[in-house]
Order: structure tokens, then C-alpha cells, then sequence
């Protein structure tokens, strides 16, 4: 039993560490200060971020097929794989994420106090796929 929870740990953590230094395009709002917490929190993470500052973010939304009743302030895309990611998705829901290519995109719907960008993470945050589904709490 033992050595199947150390197997598992070097594989969640093999996941982590190939999910970090992804490439990750934002869609932000220029004026939106939670937005660049959030880039914050990926780049410490290892993942490589580029910022792109919008004026029309719902039309962004809409283009990446963001469902509306899961919008947030700002919306990434992973470079090499085409997911989408909603809102202040913890890194490790982004990891998670990139290790699923089947699931299309995640969110976190709203600005949630308990999530990256916007306050101290309390492992009750609930990252979900674009069915509504939970993906990940973190």
C-alpha cells in the first residue's frame, strides 16, 4: 500500500513539474489589478505568461467559448494545447488541466476571495470544467 501512495505522489508531482513552464496567453482587462495577481501567482509557478491587455474582454470570452454563466474578470489560453482557463483557476487546477487534454476548459466563476489574485487560498475553492462539473478543489 505503501508503495502505491509514493507512486502516486512522484506522478502527481511529474505532473506538476511538466505542466509548469507551459506557455499560457491572458486576456486581461489593462485597468484590472486582481488580473495581474493572477499572472503573478502562474509565473511563480513556472508557467510562462503573456499578459494581453483587452478592451473587449466579453468578446473574448465569446470567441473562446467561455460559457457565460462561468465568466470571471480575465481568461487564458494554454499555448499548446488550445484549453481555456476562466478566472482565478489555482496553478495547480492549471496543471491538472493540461494533463486532461480531453477537457476543453476551466473556471472559476466570479471573483472568489479564497482564490489566487484575490486573498489566501483555504482548500475550499472549487474549479470546474465547462460542463459545470467540479474539476478541482483546491
Amino acid at each position: 500500500m505503501k508503495s502505491y501512495l509514493i507512486a502516486g505522489l512522484l506522478m502527481a508531482a511529474s505532473t506538476l513539474a511538466h505542466a509548469a513552464g507551459e506557455a499560457i496567453t491572458v486576456y486581461k482587462d489593462p485597468n484590472c489589478g486582481c488580473c495581474g495577481a493572477w499572472v503573478e501567482h502562474l509565473r511563480e509557478a513556472g508557467y510562462k505568461v503573456k499578459a494581453v491587455d483587452s478592451d473587449d474582454m466579453a468578446a473574448v470570452k465569446k470567441r473562446l467559448g467561455v460559457p457565460e454563466n462561468l465568466e470571471s474578470c480575465h481568461t487564458g489560453v494554454v499555448d499548446a494545447s488550445g484549453q481555456v482557463v476562466e478566472g482565478h483557476v489555482p496553478a495547480t487546477a492549471l496543471a491538472k488541466l493540461i494533463a486532461a487534454p480531453a477537457v476543453k476548459g476551466v473556471a472559476v466563476p466570479g471573483m472568489p476571495a479564497n482564490s489566487p489574485g484575490m486573498g489566501k487560498m483555504n482548500g475550499k475553492l472549487v474549479t470546474v470544467d465547462f460542463a459545470g462539473k467540479q474539476f478541482s478543489k483546491d
